[in-house]
């Protein structure tokens, strides 16, 4: 904090301050001719500075406010439209094209209240989006975009080190990812494989406009989720001039860069490298990561009815352990800790990426989009008996190599008419996946050996639809869509009709403030490759024979209250019905209370017979930046319950019941800005110790940790635990660049989060595991607490030039 005040001082001192007022340029096309529209009414939201497109559709406003800023377009005919944020300094000026629709029941200029909140006939409940500048500035987000999404109604934290995306009482392997519409199988670095959790996000915010959330109601041309489809919208290219930012914080560091590549093309391009394995050896933890991560996306104007773009995301990932982070360190509960880490996690490399294309052309009232892509991600984990990797054949305990392989194409095409759109699609997919796995598993019952090579080949295939429409002078909307999907794993999934997933969603619009809004859908998830490729010793692929595709059934239905245009009061009641959800074979639960570690998930045999429902409520008030103040507010009640091997219903590992966040902002004078975010998370269930079978030799050996008791699945609660976050920015636009200097304190008040004892062998003085003096083949046995009470202050600086 004192560096942070400091560089203030400094930055007041010698900065060179630049003009008030910057500069946007635009132009304003028709979203379905993409023709230039003329004399169109351009204005500063928020101010009175405003002005209008020449004969060509462009403009050019020279009194724009410093920061974030949205653009009003309206004209006689067409909808509204506001912009998403774009910012504004003295070297950074935005080139902003409106895409505007016409409204053939629009006879004068009539601003639509909704525009800043996204409501479509296809997802009219269910919806969130966020801009660049909730983003950047969303308080313990660490300008991490999955950690902003914790802040919606229905999504739970279970961990403040991981970015696992729990919506309404869904397991973390149930969300897909879009990056400008194409898939992103791998979202975080060291991810767990077969679920979609990580510690930190892969996706820069530096490239990210805006976000969508979608909690259900999933359009039909997104398929294979049950819980969640984020879509994430990259940034565009300057067509003018080039522009960097540079970024430093207490992570990593990065670059971004954008501008053109021609007269029609553009590109924006970053890349980022952490240096936590310095950081974290100076202050003595453990394990040691690094990451780098890479992401770009060029776009070209064909000509006036075509434009094509291509995208890439990847990352670099190598986990190592810390093996003299006990030197110096005298706290006898601190050393058993550290050696507990070292003795449990594994050595993990990763690397992933994503490449894409997306080719879009505008036919009149149609749009035809083409998009290919190929994603590859390789992970590789080996552990031996107290890092000991001397005797290789004797200690080692996983030596697990794995690559997943994608290659994508799918086809839309979009019809848009007066009173109605239809869109339909059809996708294909051909994936290799290959695993290689030794791993010692203890259970409650015996130590047991898993060792095999796979290697599958697979293709899939679906189609889908969506057809959307209005009646009554659009009070009544109505959306209609289907998907069905196949792959040739076996003789039930290869039928789409087996995956037949329909879906309906309805608004009704009281007047202009009320409306209430409602879906109905089945949706259907395909397994993860870790399930589908394993084999036993025999080498024999036995999930093949009776493996299906997870479903999951919504009903969700709610009202929206909307007293301005810049506040959304929302109620909605949810319930989910799963079925044929992956049953663990070895352990005798669900998978769907799985996926929260580090661990492969699904790497054993299962069967679809798991059962499960969640349901609850949300309620949702949110307020975008009035006379600088903003904020939103939501309560979810959830419970998630799967099925035991006993038939009966358990509360899931995600069954938090109690969810409240709050976050809030202000924009100050002389460009400060502070904002806070409160959360108050429901004690989640857990599985108690096997005090038995985790002290027997062979087993603690191989397992280095307690063994659950799956007879008592979730049987256990852990406390409540509430959380405060704050962050404060200072931004200075000078001469020649913007500085902007933030502190970012997640956990300000160091509350403590419960956590299930460490389970370790008491040790002598010289650090040797003490037998049971009552049974020679069992260790002595103690819990030992990792508190996690603690703040963490994050300092950061962004430079644009």
């Amino acid at each position: 904090m004192k560096q942070f005040v400091l560089l203030c001082i400094l930055l007041q001192f010698f900065g060179a301050k630049a003009q008030d007022q910057g500069i946007i340029r635009g132009k304003v096309i028709n979203a379905k001719t993409r023709e230039a529209l003329p004399f169109v009414n351009i204005l500063i939201l928020g101010t009175e500075s405003g002005g209008m497109t020449n004969e060509s559709g462009e403009f050019t406003l020279t009194n724009a406010p410093f920061g974030y800023q949205k653009i009003r377009a309206s004209f006689v005919g067409y909808k509204t439209i506001i912009s998403d944020d774009y910012l504004i300094t003295k070297e950074k000026i935005p080139y902003i094209i409106i895409e505007m629709f016409e409204d053939a029941t629009q006879l004068a200029e009539v601003e639509v209240q909704t525009a800043l909140f996204k409501k479509t006939l296809e997802s009219p409940l269910s919806l969130q989006s966020l801009g660049v500048a909730e983003i950047e500035r969303n308080p313990g987000g660490n300008r991490d975009v999955l950690r902003v999404i914790q802040s919606f109604p229905g999504v739970a934290a279970n961990s403040r080190f991981r970015n696992d995306i729990v919506v309404r009482g869904g397991g973390t392997l149930e969300n897909k990812f879009y990056l400008d519409g194409i898939e992103v199988p791998v979202i975080n670095h060291f991810q767990t494989q077969g679920a979609t959790g990580g510690p930190v996000g892969i996706i820069n915010t530096d490239l990210i406009r805006k976000v969508d959330f979608y909690s259900s109601a999933f359009p039909s041309n997104r398929g294979n989720a049950l819980s969640s489809v984020i879509e994430f919208k990259q940034k565009l290219g300057n067509p003018n001039r080039l522009s960097v930012r540079a970024t430093l914080g207490t992570s990593d560091a990065g670059i971004t860069m954008d501008g053109p590549l021609g007269k029609n093309t553009t590109f924006i391009a970053s890349i980022r490298q952490s240096y936590l394995k310095f950081l974290f050896k100076i202050i003595k933890l453990p394990f040691l990561p690094t990451y780098n991560d890479f992401q770009f996306n060029v776009k070209t104007k064909l000509n006036d009815k075509s434009e094509l773009s291509f995208i890439g995301l990847g990352s670099i990932d190598n986990f190592e352990m810390n093996k003299t982070v006990n030197n110096g360190v005298t706290e006898e509960d601190k050393r058993k800790v550290n050696d507990y880490i070292l003795n449990t996690v594994p050595l993990n490399e990763q690397w992933s990426y994503t490449v894409g294309m997306n080719y879009k052309r505008f036919s009149g009232n149609s749009t035809q989009q083409f998009v290919l892509s190929r994603s590859e991600w390789k992970n590789i984990a080996t552990k031996y008996f107290l890092n000991d990797e001397q005797q290789r054949s004797e200690n080692l305990l996983l030596d697990y190599n794995s690559k997943e392989i994608e290659n994508k194409f799918r086809f839309e095409n979009t019809l848009e008419k007066e009173k109605y759109s239809l869109n339909v699609g059809v996708n294909l997919e051909s994936a290799n996946y290959t695993n290689s796995t030794f791993q010692k598993i203890a259970n409650t019952q015996s130590v047991v050996e898993s060792n095999f090579y796979s290697k599958v080949d697979f293709f899939k295939y679906g189609l889908f639809g969506h057809f959307s429409t209005s009646f009554f002078n659009e009070k009544l909307g109505l959306s209609l869509g289907i998907r069905l999907d196949g792959i040739d794993y076996n003789d039930e999934m290869k039928n789409i009709f087996n995956q037949f997933s329909p879906r309906i969603a309805t608004t009704y619009n009281f007047n202009d403030k009320w409306s209430w809004n409602s879906s109905v859908g089945i949706y259907k998830q395909l397994p993860s490759y870790t399930i589908m490729g394993f084999r036993d010793n025999n080498n024999e692929l036995v999930n093949k024979r009776a493996l299906k595709y997870i479903e999951s059934q919504h009903v969700v239905t709610g009202l929206e209250y909307r007293p301005d245009h810049l506040t959304k009061i929302t109620f909605e009641s949810f319930y989910k019905k799963y079925k044929d959800y992956p049953f663990s074979v070895r352990d005798q639960i669900s998978l769907a209370n799985l996926g929260y570690d580090y661990k492969v998930l699904g790497n054993e045999a299962v069967t679809s017979t798991a059962i499960g429902r969640a349901y609850g409520f949300e309620v949702l008030t949110q307020k975008k930046s009035y006379k600088g103040l903003y904020g939103i507010a939501a309560y979810t009640f959830v419970r998630s319950e799967f099925k035991n091997n006993l038939g009966n219903y358990v509360p899931s590992t995600w069954d938090n019941r109690h969810l409240i966040t709050i976050t809030t902002g202000k924009k100050l004078a002389k460009n400060w800005e502070i904002g806070a975010k409160f959360r108050f998370v429901g004690g989640r269930p857990y599985t108690p110790y096997d005090y038995d079978a985790s002290s027997i030799k062979t087993n603690y050996d191989v397992s280095n940790m307690g063994i659950l008791d799956f007879s008592r699945l979730n049987t256990e609660r852990f406390g409540n635990y509430t959380q405060l976050d704050m962050r404060v920015d200072k931004t200075w636009y000078l001469k020649d660049y913007a500085i902007n200097v933030f502190v970012d304190v997640q956990n300000l008040y160091a509350s403590t989060a419960d956590r299930q004892l460490f389970l370790l062998p008491v040790e002598d003085a010289e650090g040797n595991r003490l037998t049971d003096p009552d049974d020679s083949s069992r260790y002595i046995l103690e819990g030992v607490e990792d508190s996690l009470g603690r703040a963490i202050p994050r300092l950061g600086v962004i430079v644009d030039f």
